[in-house]
């Protein structure tokens, strides 16, 4: 499935709800994820409540995208540049704390995050020699530690 039909779909599934859309533009992101932007008239109905709206919009295309492929996708919908400010406070959150695993020497636990939040931190430490990072825990108690590895 091209990116156009996403966007068609993306489209056909806000406008069900009544929102009209006056624009989706794709956005640059990793190779094997699509970022879309899409503008509307009323974007505090997808994303008030901790943006919940956008959350189930993401989930359903996703879903409906993995169900039509019949493989996993990596797909990111974003209205009101939510979806960006909150990666950035997530990246934020796992600087700060991979800092203090730094300074303290020892593993630090995050408060629980979304499974989403949580592929952030790890993607953000993936890079970083000195520490690891393991998600432990079920359900909505899930949450990331960040584990120091240099020498003590």
């Amino acid at each position: 499935m091209n990116k156009t039909d996403v966007q068609n779909l993306i489209k056909e599934l806000i406008e069900r709800t009544g929102v009209s859309v006056t624009g989706i533009s794709i956005m640059e992101g990793s190779p094997d994820e699509m970022h879309f932007k899409v503008e509307v008239p009323e974007p505090h109905l997808f994303v008030s409540h901790e943006g919940e709206g956008l959350n189930a919009l993401n989930h359903l295309v996703r879903k409906m995208l993995e169900t039509k492929l019949e493989e996993n996708v990596n797909i990111l919908i974003d209205i009101d540049d939510f979806q960006k400010k909150r990666i950035e406070n997530v990246q934020a959150v796992a600087h700060m704390m991979a800092e203090r695993a730094r300074y303290f020497k020892s593993n630090i636990e995050v408060d629980p995050m979304s499974s989403f939040e949580r592929r952030i931190v790890h993607e953000f430490l993936s890079d970083a020699s000195d520490l690891t990072t393991e998600s432990v825990g079920f359900g909505p108690t899930r949450r990331v530690v960040i584990k120091y590895t240099g020498e003590i």
